[in-house]
C-alpha cells in the first residue's frame, strides 16, 4: 500500500481487505495507519513495511541510477513464518539492499518519521526559512538577497551535512559561519523550542495528530488546503519562482 496515508482506510475496507487470503501478507510503506489502527488487518495473514527514507521519486531515480535509498523493515505480523524474507525481498528489490536496511517497528517508523518531518525537516524549515525571509525583506533588504541567504544557500549547506555531519559542514564554512553558528543558533532554537517539541512528540505518541488529520480530511482538507494556498504564494515562493528560472544548471521544478 503506497497511496496516500488518508485514502487507504477506506481503500482497505472496500478493496483489500474483503480480498485478503490467510497466508497473503499486506505491506505497507509507512506505519501510520497500522500503527494508528485505522486499518486492522485480521491476524491470519503477513502485516510487513519497507520504509524507504526519501521521497518516491528520489527512490526511483536512485533505483535507476543502480542504486537506491536506505529502507527501514518492520514485521507487524507474522502468520506464515515467512514474513521477514518477504519482507527483505521487497526491500532488496526497490534498491535498499544496495544502500542499507534497517529493522525496526511500525510504531517507531511512524512516531519519528512524523517528529522529524513537522519539527525539522519539513515544518521546522519551511518555517525558518520563511520567517528569515520576512525578517530581511521587513528590514528592507531586496528579496532576491534574502532568498540566497535563507533558500538557495541550503542545498549545500545539507549535502555536506549528508557527507560528513555538522563536524564536516562546520569544517567547510568560513570561521565567521562557524562562530556565527554558536553564538547564534541556541538563541534560535534553546529549551523552549525543546520543550515545543516535546509537545509535538507527545501529541504524535498519544494519537492527537493522527485525529486531527484524519478529522481535516473527513471534513474535506479544508484547513489544509487553505495552508497550502497560503504558502503558495508566500513571497518566497515567488521571488524563488523567478531566480529558479535564472538557473537553469539547477534543473528548476515548479509545481
Amino acid at each position: 500500500m503506497a497511496l496516500p496515508d488518508e485514502v487507504q482506510p477506506e481503500v482497505y475496507t472496500k478493496s483489500i481487505g474483503p480480498n485478503l487470503r490467510p497466508g497473503t501478507a499486506l505491506g505497507a510503506t509507512h506505519g501510520f495507519n497500522i500503527h494508528f489502527k485505522t486499518i486492522t488487518p485480521p491476524d491470519n495473514i503477513d502485516v510487513i513495511m519497507v520504509a524507504p527514507k526519501g521521497p518516491g521519486h528520489t527512490v526511483r531515480s536512485e533505483f535507476e541510477r543502480g542504486g537506491g535509498v536506505p529502507c527501514l523493515l518492520a514485521i507487524e505480523q507474522d502468520a506464515s513464518g515467512n514474513a521477514f524474507n518477504v519482507a527483505m525481498a521487497w526491500a532488496i528489490g526497490v534498491g535498499g539492499g544496495r544502500a542499507g536496511i534497517l529493522r525496526t517497528t511500525f510504531k517507531d517508523e511512524c512516531e519519528t518519521d512524523l517528529f522529524g518531518e513537522q519539527s525539522v525537516v519539513c515544518g521546522g524549515l519551511s518555517a525558518m526559512i520563511k520567517a528569515g525571509f520576512e525578517v530581511l525583506t521587513e528590514a528592507g533588504y531586496p528579496p532576491e538577497l534574502a532568498y540566497f541567504e535563507v533558500c538557495h544557500e541550503l542545498k549545500l549547506i545539507i549535502q555536506m551535512i549528508e557527507q560528513g555531519g555538522l563536524n564536516y559542514m562546520r569544517y567547510s564554512i568560513s570561521n565567521t559561519a562557524e562562530f556565527g553558528d554558536y553564538y547564534t543558533g541556541p538563541k534560535i532554537i534553546d529549551s523552549n523550542t525543546k520543550d515545543r517539541m516535546r509537545k509535538v512528540l507527545s501529541d504524535i505518541q498519544s494519537g492527537q495528530f493522527a485525529k486531527a488529520f484524519r478529522e481535516d480530511y473527513e471534513e474535506g482538507f479544508k484547513w489544509f488546503s487553505k495552508q497550502r494556498e497560503q504558502d503558495h504564494n508566500h513571497p518566497v515562493e515567488k521571488i524563488g519562482k523567478e531566480l529558479r528560472g535564472m538557473m537553469p544548471w539547477i534543473h528548476p521544478v515548479e509545481i
